[in-house]
Formats: structure tokens, sequence, C-alpha cells
């Protein structure tokens, strides 16, 4: 601190000797300083323009990595290197005016003590603390005004301010504006002077700053980024929700933790039944087990599940990392990877329960998921040949323990199928289109909605938009900008189907249209009609996918049970849905085909996988 006071006191002193006066001295040595760290306020301008930019590609990461703070600060570190953004750059004007200020002071409290010097500035005494003199008291006055000043000069011109929310703008007006004031109070006057005008040069820097680099000019407005907010009643809403969510958990959690549990099965929310439907009702018509059901869904449909033996349990997100370090059961069956990865981990009550792994799709294990995802299950329920053959590359390779595999076949469509069957079949007034993209970054939703409803939204066709729920729930912003864009054009020709608790739309239409969505799978192998794939950015989470000899499913069957075009070559896309509309009866066989290759042990998977739950637990009884 001694490095920095001298030369401090050494400016001051050479001010005062140019100016004859202290006051001019405190003002000439604000200005120095001001002019002095310019080049680094600029480079400070220049780098808040990149963050504003990156706005809406923060918002996207922050929504697709929820609940995953590790992979979102990964992610985000990597597009701050792409778009050289720096983080030591916003920060650098704060290092540098901290340090600044508090020599300052010390400094002043030093110069104060020498009796050579004149402190008398417009009849004022500044070697005299504020509250000694009633008059001094103008400097904390001013020092608030001019800070509120600086702010509103801030909020006007910079554009990540003016992109923030009301109460984060005017809450940090008030702050500063009130820490002023109060700083300038309990200081030496000649401090308050230079407090006053540090804020006044501050306010010229700003309007220099935004001259030579000009947000409007460079293409940066704050109306282009537009965070989702809640309206009052949707605040209100949500609070009562959050209340009632904890009265629950609390009930919930204490029924759970009391009781004795031999199976239990995780659930993330309400639409991930339909993957333990088959074996819950298995394992309850034909043993004495009683299931327990854990989820993370406060609405979730289960609640409306009635059956003797079967016990759901809600508890919230936060709650559950307890829930799960506190696991006592024979088994846990989930479809949660990942398990250890990131904040729910293996019970620490017992190290003898086996987790078993039931995938919500029928893709590739290595490809779509991270490396290691699957590494600290016991036990893998295998839909087809392709997650078989995975599990044991990788259990190769990166020399893996073993884990158990069962062959159980998709219980998911042998539901769909059975359902579709039982079905009237009746041809459509007009070929119905379904598309289904996934939520993966660069899905159709975000690169190329408009080219297929431009060219399919016309009387040739009936189109289902159906987006995936975890796009309609992790991306609010971009589904009302398209109820806004197309919800003029509901009608009879068109729909946007939210509602994913039936699923009448894989039944009664002609085609699908999806980028990398396993929705294509479920559709072709229960109607035995084509799909028609997007080839949008590959979904590829796993950035050592290629080293297993192993070709994922996601890749080859797309020219098996339909045909792909790239985005980039859409504008004859109605004439290739006719095409393959029209050639349904010719891919019946050729689907047929593919599916006796790819699937396990068809319409038996109910009885198959809760035979080795059943027997499982039998096992650990004795």
């Amino acid at each position: 601190m001694n490095l920095l006071i001298e030369p401090l006191i050494y400016v001051i002193d050479k001010c005062y000797i140019t100016t004859g006066n202290f006051g001019i001295a405190i003002i000439l040595f604000t200005l120095l300083t001001r002019v002095i760290l310019f080049p680094i306020s600029l480079i400070s301008q220049k780098n808040s323009l990149v963050l504003f930019k990156l706005q809406p590609q923060l918002a996207d990461l922050k929504a697709r990595h929820s609940g995953e703070p590790g992979e979102m600060f990964r992610e985000q570190n990597k597009l701050y290197k792409k778009e050289k953004y720096s983080t030591l750059k916003a920060l650098l004007p704060l290092f540098i005016q901290i340090p600044i200020i508090i020599g300052v002071v010390r400094a002043v409290y030093t110069v104060v003590e020498d009796s050579s010097y004149d402190f008398y500035f417009l009849g004022l005494d500044l070697a005299r603390v504020p509250t000694l003199t009633s008059s001094l008291v103008v400097f904390p006055i001013l020092a608030a005004l001019s800070s509120f000043l600086l702010c509103l000069v801030q909020n006007s011109l910079n554009p990540l301010t003016k992109a923030q929310g009301f109460l984060t703008k005017w809450g940090v007006a008030i702050f500063l504006t009130g820490f002023s004031g109060y700083f300038a109070f309990v200081c030496q006057a000649s401090v308050g002077l230079y407090w006053v005008c540090g804020n006044v040069f501050s306010i010229l820097v700003t309007v220099l700053c935004t001259m030579i680099y000009n947000p409007k000019k460079l293409g940066y407005n704050a109306s282009d980024f537009v965070k989702p907010v809640l309206s009052k009643g949707d605040k209100t809403e949500k609070r009562d929700r959050k209340k009632l969510e904890k009265e629950r958990e609390k009930k919930d959690m204490e029924r759970f933790y009391a009781a004795k549990k031999q199976l239990v099965f995780f659930s993330e929310a309400s639409g991930f039944w339909k993957y333990f439907e088959h074996f819950i009702n298995y394992i309850l018509d034909n043993s004495d087990i009683t299931v327990h059901y854990l989820t993370a869904d406060y609405n979730d449909r289960v609640f409306e599940f009635n059956k003797p033996r079967f016990e759901p349990y809600f508890c919230t997100s936060n709650g559950l990392i307890s829930a799960f370090m506190k696991m006592d059961s024979d088994i846990v069956a989930m479809t949660m990877p990942d398990l250890e990865t990131y904040h729910y981990k293996r019970s620490l009550v017992r190290k003898d329960i086996e987790y078993v792994y039931i995938d919500h799709g029928f893709g590739s294990f290595n490809m779509i998921y991270r490396k290691g995802a699957l590494n600290n299950f016991d036990t893998i329920f295998c839909y087809g040949k392709n997650h078989n053959d995975e599990i044991k590359a990788m259990e190769r390779i990166y020399n893996l323990h073993a884990k158990k595999l069962v062959n159980v076949g998709f219980g998911l469509l042998d539901m769909l199928i059975e359902q579709y069957q039982a079905l009237e079949k009746q041809k459509n007034d007009k070929p119905q289109i379904l598309i289904a993209p996934s939520w993966q970054k660069d899905n159709i939703l975000e690169i190329c909605l408009d080219e297929l409803l431009g060219a399919l939204l016309n009387e040739s066709y009936k189109v289902i938009l159906r987006p995936h729920p975890e796009f309609v729930k992790r991306f609010p912003w971009r589904m009302k900008a398209i109820f806004d864009k197309y919800g003029d054009r509901e009608g009879d020709n068109f729909e946007i189907q939210t509602d994913f608790s039936s699923n009448s739309t894989i039944y009664c239409s002609d085609l699908i249209i999806t980028d990398w969505s396993a929705i294509a799978l479920e559709f072709s192998f229960t109607t035995r009609k084509p799909s028609l794939y997007i080839n949008t950015p590959m979904k590829i989470m796993n950035p050592e996918w290629d080293r297993i000899d192993v070709t994922p499913i996601d890749i080859w069957i797309r020219d098996k049970i339909g045909v792909s075009a790239d985005v980039d070559k859409l504008a004859n896309i109605s004439e290739l849905c006719l095409d393959l509309i029209e050639k349904s009866d010719d891919y019946y066989e050729k689907i047929t085909d593919v599916f006796n290759e790819c699937i396990y042990h068809p319409g038996q998977s109910a009885q198959i996988g809760g035979e080795y739950l059943i027997n499982s637990i039998k096992e650990k009884r004795k």
C-alpha cells in the first residue's frame, strides 16, 4: 500500500504546486486518473459488447444444461474462448479502481497532516470531516446525485445494463447512490470532492466509449435480446406452486425414508412413466413386492395410478440430492444417465444397491450420452443388439467392470404396437405429416423450421408440429416466438401440439419428419411407415464416440427406414414427402426386416424385465 500511496501523494503535491489550490488540485488529479485509465475503460466497453452479443447463446446454454452446473461452466468457457470474451477485461477497471480509491483516501489523510497546504476551496475547508461543519454536507449530497446520474447514463447507453430487468437496474442505482453519499459523508471533505469529480468524469468516459464503440452502429440493440419475463400472475402461480411442492415433499419424503424398500423407480418427469409402466404392472401382478416410485414432477400422472403395493412420492430437485445419498433399497431403476457424475450419487447408506439403467430411447449409448454416462450402473436393460454391442465395446476399450446386460426388448414399443394394431385404420382425407424434432442444439425448430413450414403449409397436407417436451420446458421464449409467428395459421391444415399425453399423432400420421430424435424409430417400427430425416448437425455428446468399432444405430438406420435430406436442400421437401407417402406400402416389408434385426423379444419386454427384477430381489432376500 505504501508503494501506491507515495506516488499518489507525489502526484497530488505536483497538482497543488501547479494550481496553487488544493480543491482544484483534487479535480486535476481525478481527471488525470481517468485519462490514464481511459484505454482500460475502452477495452472494457468493447469486451462488454462481446458479452451482450453472447446473451442469447448463454441463455440457451443455461436452459440446455439445467441441473448440470459443471457442463454449463465448461460450455460457457468454450463459448467465451471462441468469441474472445475475457472476464479479466470485464473486471480490470474494478481491480484497478479499488486500490486507487483506498490509496487516495490514505494519501489525502496523509497530505492533510501537512500544514504547508491551503485546504480552502470555494470557502469550504477540505481538511475537515463533513459532519463537523454543516456546509460541508454538500459533498455527500453531490456524491449521491452524481452517482445516480452516472447510473442513469449507464442504464441508457450500456447495452448489457439496458437488457437487465427493472429491479436489477434500479436496485443497483439506489444502492450505489446511497453508498456514494455515505462514503463521502464519513471521509474527509477532499475525498468527497474526489468522489464527486470521479463520478462526473466517469460519465464523460462512458459517453466517449459509447461514441467510439457505439452499440447501435455495431448492430447491438437491447431489444434484440429479450429475456423471458414472468407476468405478475405467473410469478404468483410459481410462488404458490413452490409452497405446495414443499408441503408435499415434506410429507412424502417422511414416508419414503420410513418405508422398508426393496425396489425403487426414479423418474425425472411425468413423461418417463411410459418407460416403467409395463415393468411395474408385471411386478405388481406377479409378485408380492411393493413398488416405490420417486418422482421429481409435482404433477406427475403417476399419482393417478392406483394399485395395491404401489407407493408414489414427490421430491424436489434439491431434495433428491439428499434422497440419493440416503437411498436404502435393494434395487433402484432409473432412466437418468450420469449417475455419480454430477449431483446425484450412489447411496452412502448402502453399498450393495443394484442400480439398473432403463433407457428412454433406442439410440446409441455411446454417441448421444457423455463419455462414461453409464459406468456407475450395475445392470443395463438392453432394447436391441446395438445397446449390447456398445456396452461390451466400451467395457473392452476402457477396461471397465462388466455390467449385467439384460436383453429385455423395448417395452414402450411393445405398447405402441399393441395400441396401434387395436385401432381401426382410417385413411386421412389429406396426408398427415408429423414434424417432431429433438431438443438438441441446432434442431429443426432452431435452424430450418421456416423453410419446412413454408413448403408444407399448403392445401396438400395436414401438418402437426410437435416440439420435444424438453424443448417446451427449457425454451419457453422460443416456443412463444413460434406461436407468435405461426399461431394464427392453426386450423384444419396445421396444428402446434404441446400436449404429450396421447400418441394419436404417431398412430394417425402418414409420415414423420425429424432430425436425430428416436421418435422416428417409434413411428416407423409401430406403423411400418417411412420416416424423413433432416440432416441437422449430429447429436454428439461424447467426443470419443468413434473410438469403438460399433456404428451408432442413429446413423446407419436413417436410410433403412426412410430417407434423409440436407438442411440446405429443402426446396423440394414437399415433393419428397409426397413420394415417401406414396411408397409407404413398399417400405412395409423393408421396415419389418429392420425391426426384426434390431429389437430383442418383441412383445415380451414387460415379462422379461419384470421377471429379472423379481428374481434379483428374491436372490437378495436369500
